[in-house]
């Protein structure tokens, strides 16, 4: 068969199908948000792989959270190339130590801390410093950065002298803290999980025995989310590569939102430098958002370094209406922001939008609270993302629990009435309780478990379907519930919703007030266009002019700003509502 006529090439757009058609050598694909990397990346490896370029066990894909592997996982299952390796950075290299430890120094390999909070705490103690919670977190956010960004000791000791230690720690305190934490984590034979990066290079380089087995069973590496990529983790992928040059990687300057975790895009602007050979495409076709959205994406990110210009190729407002130019609203405060954003959600759910199609996104955790309250005030339910998991919440381990239980006995009868039978039994009902709250909460949980009947390909039978619940609990792939997303910036990267809502976007929370520097005002921008490219359909971006404990006046973020965008009042009424790029006033 001829590349041409290649099922797996045919869906493809230009630019997605000249990236899953290098097959070999260095090549970098540079994608905007909505731009369909994901599909470019899968198809490039199944390709691969369906052309015999490709071995699958000896290809490995890195990403940067369980999730998106799963997610990348489930889609080269369905495009045949089910075999290829799927990890983020750090299951890979645990797999590797485990595997090599027992070879090279003998018995097994340490055992992972999964919180530094409690270790740190002992440690403390041990050299009798009085450290609260709030501290002890600082300290291990610093042990983390400290360590993925392979500062050596004497820059790290000059970052300590400009920045100061965490909390009310003196410098010699931290020291203390930081030698007490290390020699504890020794006595008990663990590691954190930055060592686990750090444990496997020093295997890698030290053993030529070790890379030489890594370089044999891993001959094509693809990284997604390469604007991710830390040095710690950059260090351990060249190491992987040893001097070969069979790397794809994918990502996107312009959404470079983990600084603080030691993420740097200087690796991905960086890679036709280092590869003088590479194919680099860039991935432009935006196929998520409504023209009006993409403009405004734009005009955010123009003439910053890495950035893309995107394309609205979608109709993504629908044949029969225009598409919505993204809204900017001021409020008295923040919990008439609550109200009225509610109200608006209440108004699109009224209108026949479904509750999961839309997001309220803030800038920190604590936001969340106010909009909770102002949904279940007009009867909208609400779940907010980074919470409980799905299959972690008590009722959700309990009905797939019950449900395998039931699966081992049951048989020859429609796989509705065996799964609606045992959640019957756990208090679900086919008609939803009245309001929102805790019971309506159960229930939506309960409910997401049985509408997963609807997706189960015909034929499924009641023990598949248990086992299948059990894979999506390992893999933390979540179904729909009917509710509301609230979220924060961060933790939406990589969603998308029909409508989204930003709130809270005044001057001291987007950019946060902590954010000093050039750098880190970028950093700020950077969030905020991820938040707007999560939108399909629909944007509303809003603010509060007083807010916070003391009431304190406030200004609009210059993000809205540099949108081009005049704010309409709330307080006034929402008639002759300016819009973003419509100019200023």
């Amino acid at each position: 068969m001829s590349a041409s006529s290649d099922p797996l090439l045919a869906d493809l757009d230009d630019e997605q199908r000249i990236a899953a058609e290098a097959l070999l050598g260095p090549v970098c694909i540079l994608a905007g948000a909505g731009t369909g990397k994901t599909r470019a990346i899968t198809h490039r490896i199944a390709y691969g792989v369906s052309t015999g370029t490709y071995d699958p066990a000896r290809v490995m894909a890195l990403t940067f959270t369980a999730r998106a592997a799963a997610e990348l996982r489930e889609r080269l299952r369905l495009l045949g190339a089910g075999g290829v390796p799927v990890r983020t950075f750090h299951a890979a290299a645990l797999a590797q130590l485990n595997h090599f430890w027992p070879l090279v120094v003998g018995g097994s390999a340490p055992r992972v801390l999964e919180y530094k909070g409690r270790m740190l705490g002992a440690a403390a103690e041990s050299i009798r410093l009085r450290v609260d919670q709030p501290t002890l977190r600082d300290v291990a956010s610093e042990i983390e950065w400290r360590k993925v960004t392979l500062m050596t000791p004497e820059a790290y000791e000059t970052r300590l002298a400009v920045r100061g230690a965490p909390g009310s720690l003196s410098a010699d305190q931290f020291r203390d803290l930081l030698a007490a934490y290390e020699r504890l984590k020794d006595e008990r034979r663990q590691l954190d999980f930055e060592d686990v990066l750090l444990a496997t290079s020093g295997m890698v380089e030290a053993e030529a025995s070790v890379a030489m087995q890594v370089h044999e069973n891993y001959r094509h590496f693809v990284v997604d989310e390469y604007q991710d990529v830390s040095p710690a983790q950059q260090h351990l992928l060249d190491l992987w590569l040893g001097d070969r040059s069979e790397l794809c990687v994918v990502g996107d300057a312009s959404q470079t939102i983990y600084s603080f975790a030691g993420a740097t895009p200087e690796y991905l602007l960086g890679f036709d430098r280092r590869f003088a050979d590479a194919t680099v495409v860039r991935l432009e076709r935006n196929y998520r958002s409504t023209e009006p959205i993409v403009d405004a994406a734009n005009r955010l990110m123009r003439g910053r370094p890495g950035s893309l210009q995107l394309r609205a190729v979608t109709d993504a407002a629908g044949p029969t209406r225009p598409a919505a130019e993204p809204s900017v609203t001021s409020y008295a405060d923040e919990l008439a922001e609550a109200r009225g954003v509610a109200t608006l959600v209440r108004a699109s759910i009224d209108a026949g939008a479904a509750p999961e199609t839309i997001a309220v996104l803030m800038r920190v955790n604590s936001q969340s609270a106010m909009l909770e309250h102002a949904l279940d005030e007009v009867g909208v339910a609400s779940r907010v993302r980074g919470a409980v998991r799905f299959f972690d919440q008590p009722e959700v381990r309990q009905a797939v629990q019950a449900l395998r239980a039931a699966a081992l006995t049951i048989a020859n009868e429609p796989l509705f009435k065996s799964v609606s039978d045992v959640l019957r039994s756990l208090g679900w009902t086919a008609q939803a309780p009245d309001g929102p709250g805790a019971v309506r909460g159960r229930w939506e949980s309960l409910n997401a478990l049985a509408r997963l009947v609807d997706d189960a390909p015909a034929g499924t039978t009641f023990r598949a379907f248990a086992d299948d619940l059990r894979s999506r609990a390992e893999a933390h792939h979540e179904p729909t519930v009917a509710a509301v997303t609230l979220a924060t910036l961060h933790s939406a990267k990589g969603l998308e919703w029909d409508e989204v809502h930003i709130v809270g976007l005044t001057e001291g929370m987007l950019p946060i007030a902590y954010a000093k520097g050039l750098d880190a005002i970028d950093e700020e921008r950077r969030l905020f266009y991820v938040g707007v490219t999560r939108a399909r359909r629909r944007l509303s971006l809003s603010w509060a002019r007083v807010g916070g404990q003391h009431r304190a006046e406030r200004s609009e973020s210059r993000f809205l700003q540099e949108l081009g965008s005049r704010t309409a009042d709330a307080s006034r009424g929402r008639d002759g509502a300016r819009r973003v790029g419509s100019g200023r006033s």
